[in-house]
């Protein structure tokens, strides 16, 4: 785990000799999969409906049409690879060299490369992307920020807001890699953090 502290401009990591060791990105990789749809026009905000493809699959709550919000709460993985489908390779590309995302290869197949392909990122790299998607810095609309940043609400009290996105991939030949990334916001200033496992 990689812990940032903005205020402070320090982090923090247990393993911290993996800081900048890139992992298959899985489904983390749908903050800025949304983030383009947005920005591109393909979705027009959280409440629009993406259409459930009809295959029926084990997962039982992806089997249906559901908003943005939605699928992104429960990572509808068949739901993010249409809209990366409708990006198309010229624009997702474009879009990851803009944000420097990772190591930027989408090779694998347009719907695929951050499940199975060629994509990887570095906790450090997960960190510092969604600190600047925090502050609103990325190269996408106020709106389309703004949009991503209230998605990602997982948890929220009186006293903190933790912002965050799960993933989990298999890669072929059994190798498994599982994030939780996010910030906290408290009063006391705002830490992003970066857990990954790999088994």
């Amino acid at each position: 785990i990689v812990v940032y502290d903005a205020r402070q401009d320090t982090f923090e990591a247990g393993h911290a000799e993996r800081i900048d060791r890139r992992v298959i990105p899985a489904s983390t990789f749908k903050v800025l999969n949304s983030l383009i749809a947005l920005e591109t026009g393909i979705v027009a905000d959280a409440r629009a409906i993406l259409k459930w493809d009809g295959v029926t699959r084990e997962r039982t709550e992806v089997n249906r049409d559901l908003d943005l919000q939605t699928a992104f709460r429960v990572s509808a993985v068949p739901h993010f690879q249409e809209l990366a489908r409708r990006i198309g390779p010229e624009r997702m590309q474009k879009f990851v060299d803009a944000v420097g995302y990772g190591n930027r290869d989408i090779s694998g197949g347009i719907d695929q490369f951050w499940l199975t392909g060629g994509l990887r990122i570095s906790p450090r790299e997960q960190v510092m992307f969604l600190s600047r998607l925090q502050r609103g810095d990325l190269p996408f609309s106020a709106a389309a920020q703004a949009t991503v940043r209230e998605m990602m609400v997982g948890e929220q009290t009186a006293e903190h807001t933790i912002r965050a996105k799960t993933g989990w991939a298999v890669l072929p030949g059994g190798e498994n890699a599982g994030w939780w990334v996010g910030w906290v916001e408290r009063q006391g200033g705002v830490h992003f953090f970066a857990t990954v496992l790999e088994a």
